[in-house]
């Protein structure tokens, strides 16, 4: 497999949820496939943040994503406890894994090399094979031990891109701002998009 047009994506579950749901309907809008781990506690977040009490693991994609058709194909989904899956091994070559939102839970356990799920173990072949890993963390505030944590993973080669979205693109909606956090991330691991995001100078009166 070819690391053209495949990414990884976790799915942890840290408050703010709807930034990796949006960044996957991006992605595949934008024709890359994705390979989709999400754990336990990023479908119980989903369940209480979205108000989709029943959604799980085998829920059909359509109940708690907005695809556009034919795009539900480009998701791959694994079971957090799948350990043996492709992404698992160091010969999966994906472009680069996204963990969006990360908890502080899993932002230490891939800190740690304490690859107990799918997800984290994913994260901790990236680090190892030296490819793109980015974390998006999503918590408030940062306690010694979070932030200790998170220069770890930058020490290991991560890429730490805090949930902050950014105003001065005047955001209308909260689609913006997940646009905003999207086309970051996007930029970073250097896929092309179509967010306006960008900053164009001030305004002229």
């Amino acid at each position: 497999m070819t690391p053209g047009k495949h990414l990884v994506v976790g799915i942890s579950g840290a408050s703010g949820i709807r930034y990796g749901m949006r960044f996957v309907e991006t992605v595949s809008r934008l024709g890359w496939t994705v390979h989709l781990m999400v754990t336990a506690s990023g479908w119980r977040v989903m369940q209480e943040e979205e108000n989709l009490p029943g959604v799980g693991s085998g829920s059909p994609l359509g109940d708690w994503l907005r695809l556009e058709p034919g795009h539900e194909e480009r998701i791959v989904r694994y079971g957090i406890r799948d350990i043996a899956a492709r992404p698992a091994s160091g010969t999966f070559n994906a472009r680069a894994m996204v963990v969006i939102p990360a908890s502080m839970k899993t932002c230490a356990a891939i800190a740690h090399g304490f690859s107990e799920d799918l997800l984290t173990r994913c994260a901790d072949v990236f680090l190892k094979e030296a490819r793109p890993l980015v974390i998006v963390p999503r918590e408030t505030p940062f306690s010694l031990i979070h932030l200790r944590n998170l220069t770890t993973l930058s020490e290991a080669g991560a890429h730490i891109v805090p949930a902050m979205p950014g105003f001065y693109t005047n955001p209308k909606t909260i689609d913006d701002m997940l646009d905003f956090m999207t086309a970051k991330v996007l930029n970073l691991i250097g896929i092309e998009h179509d967010l306006d995001v960008r900053w164009d100078g001030p305004r002229r009166k």
